[in-house]
């Protein structure tokens, strides 16, 4: 499967939102998701952590040895509207409230970056504790939940750069979260280049 370079996007312009959204250099979609990468493109431990349908906080937390916390900086009502966000957000019922956090080790070492779109009417039913994970607010209620992994991206971000103190690019996706058979929320995320030490290198696509 290759890749390929993305056409013009005006989500990436002038009007971006106020959220950290990748610069991409090459996009893949669902298909690409499925089928998985050339190990030479993305090496098989990245392809577990960006294309496995487990709780990335988990995988954090066993990777580094230490618990996963969360920082939410935002909490904004963005209505109806698609907020610059992948178009499947269109399928989480409006209006809509964006939350973004880092996750990060208990000793405060950055590791993702995540943003996430939900019914604004609901969020408090499925994150009754807004400062911890996801995956353990929907543990606690025995949500049974699916990850449909959508996309990946690969690109670069400043604002990024600074906040995880590495260089860009950087590797995310986006995916939904389903229950009963319903999409829950929608969750963009971007990983820094600090887990190459627990996972080795991430093999990084070079653009043409």
């Amino acid at each position: 499967m290759t890749l390929t370079a993305p056409r013009h996007n005006p989500r990436h312009d002038s009007t971006a939102p106020a959220w950290h959204l990748l610069a991409p250099l090459w996009e893949c979609g669902e298909a690409g998701v499925q089928q998985g990468l050339p190990h030479s493109q993305l090496a098989p431990p990245w392809q577990i952590l960006m294309l496995g349908d487990g709780s990335p906080t988990r995988h954090l937390q066993l990777l580094t040895g230490e618990p996963t916390e969360v920082d939410v900086i935002d909490m904004s009502p963005v209505g109806n509207g698609d907020d610059g966000a992948p178009e499947l957000v269109q399928v989480v019922p409006g209006p809509r409230l964006r939350r973004q956090v880092w996750l990060k080790t208990a000793s405060g070492q950055r590791l993702a970056y995540a943003t996430s779109w939900w019914e604004a009417s609901h969020v408090d039913e499925y994150l009754q504790n807004r400062s911890i994970p996801i995956w353990r607010s929907l543990a606690r209620l025995r949500t049974e939940l699916y990850r449909d992994v959508q996309g990946l991206h690969y690109g670069h971000s400043p604002a990024l750069e600074a906040a995880f103190g590495q260089p860009g690019p950087f590797w995310g996706r986006h995916y939904l979260f389903w229950h009963h058979g319903k999409p829950l929320t929608l969750i963009y995320e971007v990983f820094s280049p600090y887990l190459e030490r627990y996972l080795g290198p991430v093999q990084r696509l070079e653009a043409d």
